[in-house]
């Protein structure tokens, strides 16, 4: 849209284009935003019909990009922030994707193992010896030891799920995250670069500085940081407090930050100044991915591996009690 606005192509050509091409779900976008066009809707207004489907960050800045006549440019830079956050989850997907592969290869071997246990005979007849000693056998038992990593699967979707909807206020519990050693830093900074990469794009775009510093507080995902919406607008309008005054006064943000952001203010006008930090935080944030990848690597190794060990000891203790019973005087 961007590339083809700043060529001069009509916008209605655009989106006509556009509804030909991605998923069922983009594709009926797109049509409404050209049928509510055509109705005498505005772009922005358009988009508010579909918050499901465009980012409220997107919606925002369309709506100052139509009233100041640079809705290219607006596309362009939102095209680059977007395609940011795409490379960032991709670099922590691949690096966690062997791991996870190998974790399901060796759920596999258990699976398997448990199956021949229930349709192999000894030569004197009867049963195999349970050497995991689960009392699983046969295509049930594999059924049963499934539904069990479903389980444990489930509950740490609902740990998700509950973290993403704050649940019991329990994104209050953020602070805590971030002083967990590697990981917690890592998270923060993460975020920060969110909040400072959605800020400059906010500032650049022409939105005053209450409500960009709310559309980043929004970026964020997290009602933690959502909640000091209010108070950096009061700390604005009834103190007249700076930039990173107003940050301040939120209590959300870490001195070493709000330092960063006092000496951006310092260096030029707000928008380029911001937008400096935007890219110091986005470098800091790949390398942040790259930490956070590495743990989720050693977790999902850790948790492989131990599974493994346990079930070898457990087979060994199961043959070695075999064993000494056999042993044993009659």
């Amino acid at each position: 849209m961007g590339t083809g606005l700043r060529a001069g192509a009509d916008i209605l050509r655009l989106l006509k284009s556009e509804s030909k091409y991605g998923s069922n779900q983009q594709r009926e976008a797109i049509s409404h935003l050209l049928t509510s066009i055509n109705e005498g809707f505005s772009l922005t207004d358009a988009m508010k019909q579909r918050p499901k489907f465009f980012p409220g960050l997107m919606i925002s800045l369309t709506r100052v990009g139509e009233d100041t006549g640079k809705l290219e440019r607006t596309f362009l830079t939102l095209a680059e922030h977007y395609e940011q956050q795409v490379q960032l989850r991709r670099q922590f997907m691949s690096s966690i994707s062997w791991p996870a592969i190998q974790m399901f290869l060796g759920l596999g071997v258990i699976s398997l193992f448990i199956y021949l246990l229930g349709i192999l005979q000894p030569a004197s007849g009867g049963q195999m010896a349970d050497m995991l000693g689960f009392g699983l056998r046969g295509g049930t038992g594999v059924l049963i030891f499934w539904s069990y990593i479903a389980a444990v699967a489930a509950i740490f979707v609902a740990l998700y799920v509950a973290y993403q909807r704050n649940l019991g206020g329990v994104q209050n519990l953020i602070p805590l995250l971030y002083l967990i050693p590697k990981f917690g830093p890592a998270l923060q900074t993460i975020t920060l670069s969110r909040f400072t990469r959605t800020l400059a794009l906010s500032l650049g775009a022409g939105l005053d500085p209450i409500r960009s510093v709310k559309l980043s507080l929004d970026s964020t995902d997290s009602e933690y940081y959502r909640s000091g919406g209010e108070i950096f607008e009061t700390a604005i309008r009834d103190r007249g407090d700076t930039l990173a005054g107003g940050l301040r006064s939120t209590s959300l943000f870490p001195e070493t930050f709000l330092q960063l952001v006092e000496v951006a203010e310092l260096s030029g006008t707000e928008s380029e100044s911001i937008d400096h930090l935007c890219t110091e935080y986005e470098e800091r944030a790949k390398m942040a991915m790259r930490t956070l990848s590495g743990i989720a690597t050693s977790v999902v190794w850790l948790i492989t591996a131990g599974t493994l060990v346990f079930l070898i000891i457990r087979m060994a203790m199961n043959i070695f009690g075999a064993y000494g019973l056999a042993a044993s005087p009659i």
